[in-house]
């Protein structure tokens, strides 16, 4: 983190060895455990870092009113309670991790240049009681996950792009909400109007509100944060028992036979879903053996047809594995790249077996890397999904700059040379890459399936998980890319 942070001489105590035992500037220990790191107002320059998850026992970051950049890492600690960005110059989006950090109780990223629509990403975050997210570039509608954020007691989204209504924020316990100057449309729920809320510079309607569609329960007035609003009118108050079918009732009855149709589709749909997914449950569990190494090659076509028995796979499972190594908690990616010692290479050829990408192209083709197209991310950067004039599909790896710092920039061309070179079954190809402008990217095969962690814990309800079988597969194709 202090080589992210260009080193800065307000924290030069950061250049020894002990953050407890030294009493560092800003940092703030349990016994050996860092638990907080307080280093705001500091004029910080560069970057975050991208090694933070081995701080386990952290609850408190505030880096709030410096001058750092980049996009947001991906590697929050695991068991943050208050993050602190503000007033910074940070780019991109909130990374999808924080999707798994409940822990989390307040999170200030006000004042950066955050771009971009909220993926759903809040559904989780339970304890969360503060969220301010004001004086960015956020687009988009919010996403339907605010509806769970069930501690939630104070909400800034004042000065962003935001549009579309705000209904999902009914039945939060909010005290303080700002909303203005967006551009919200629709009305504003009756259970926000007895709170702080401000909500000028936006496109509301100021007539009275459409009935709910049938069914809908009415909206509470005993919540712990809301008032009552003391609101005892009727709809039907100075009016007419005959008077017939008004609009609130006409368009109950489109809204319940629209609701009825689609019921009955969902219905329909589910029941062939179901067929299919017995088929292939039937394929899938049948009896499966470590394929041997000459077999390798033919695990690019799935072959289901033939069954093996049990004896056969007990027999044959039973092959010489080595141990994994004794530092088997460490990965590649935390190695620190600062350490290892500049050697002076002799000049690269670029491969000619990969296709050399501008950065104007990539662009193009991923929306000026717009969030809507992220596929995924990691230590090194994010995935973006890229699709080119030609039709062709394509993910595009961006990595970071302090992945790849500038003295290693150099480096690039062999690691595209060594990547080119690797053809596995198991090994995603490498089909291009990029770098121009002190950009580096690499492109490699679109699967349109996803990623095994959307299989493992995304997946729907209607999904039934992973059997055994399938999993060993996937284990086993694993274990041959990595070796």
């Amino acid at each position: 983190m202090y080589s992210s942070l260009n080193s800065p001489g307000q924290l030069n105590q950061w250049a020894g060895d002990d953050p407890c035992g030294q009493s560092w500037k800003g940092v703030t220990c349990s016994g050996q455990r860092v638990t907080e790191i307080k280093i705001s107002d500091l004029g910080l320059t560069g970057q975050w870092g991208w090694q933070f998850s081995s701080l386990t026992s952290l609850t408190n970051l505030d880096m709030s009113n410096n001058n750092l950049g980049g996009d947001i890492p991906y590697n929050i600690p695991q068991n943050l309670q208050r993050l602190n960005l503000e007033n910074n110059q940070f780019t991109g989006s909130l990374p999808y991790s924080i999707s798994q950090k409940t822990s989390l109780k307040y999170i200030n990223l006000a004042h950066n240049n955050l771009q971009g629509q909220l993926n759903d990403i809040f559904g989780q975050l339970s304890s969360l009681s503060t969220l301010d997210l004001s004086s960015n570039s956020l687009t988009g509608n919010l996403p339907e996950s605010f509806g769970s954020l069930s501690s939630l007691s104070s909400l800034y989204l004042q000065n962003n792009q935001f549009t579309g209504p705000i209904n999902v924020l009914a039945n939060l316990p909010l005290d303080n909400l700002n909303i203005a100057n967006n551009h919200f449309t629709g009305w504003i729920p009756e259970q926000l109007k007895n709170i702080n809320l401000q909500k000028d510079g936006n496109s509301f309607n100021s007539g009275p509100a459409p009935p709910p569609p049938p069914g809908t329960p009415p909206a509470s007035k005993n919540s712990p944060k809301h008032k009552d609003s003391g609101d005892n009118s009727s709809s039907n108050s100075g009016g007419s028992s005959k008077s017939g079918i008004g609009g609130g009732g006409i368009a109950g009855i489109l809204i319940s036979i629209i609701v009825v149709g689609a019921i009955i589709a969902f219905f329909l749909v589910k029941r062939r879903s179901r067929k299919s997914s017995l088929d292939i449950e039937k394929l899938d569990n049948q009896p499966f053996a470590p394929l041997a190494s000459n077999e390798v090659q033919e695990m690019k076509s799935i072959q289901t047809s033939s069954a093996i028995n049990t004896k056969t796979f007990e027999t044959s499972a039973s092959i010489n594995l080595r141990p994994p190594p004794i530092d088997r908690h460490k990965s590649f990616d935390e190695d620190d790249f600062s350490k290892k010692p500049v050697v002076v290479k002799k000049a690269i050829t670029t491969p000619t077996n990969v296709t050399a990408y501008s950065i104007a192209d990539l662009q193009m083709a991923t929306g000026s890397f717009n969030v809507e197209n992220l596929l995924g991310e990691g230590t090194f950067g994010r995935v973006y999904r890229a699709q080119f004039d030609d039709g062709k599909v394509l993910a595009v790896k961006k990595i970071d700059s302090s992945a790849l710092p500038s003295e290693m920039s150099e480096d690039f061309p062999e690691i595209v040379s060594n990547i080119s070179e690797l053809h596995h079954p198991n090994v995603m190809e490498l089909v291009g890459y990029c770098s121009e402008y002190g950009q580096h990217l690499l492109i490699y095969e679109f699967l349109k399936n996803g990623s095994l962690h959307d299989f493992l814990h995304l997946s729907d309800e209607d999904s039934k998980p992973l059997i055994w079988n399938t999993r060993v597969k996937i284990a086993l194709g694993t274990a041959r890319a990595l070796e």
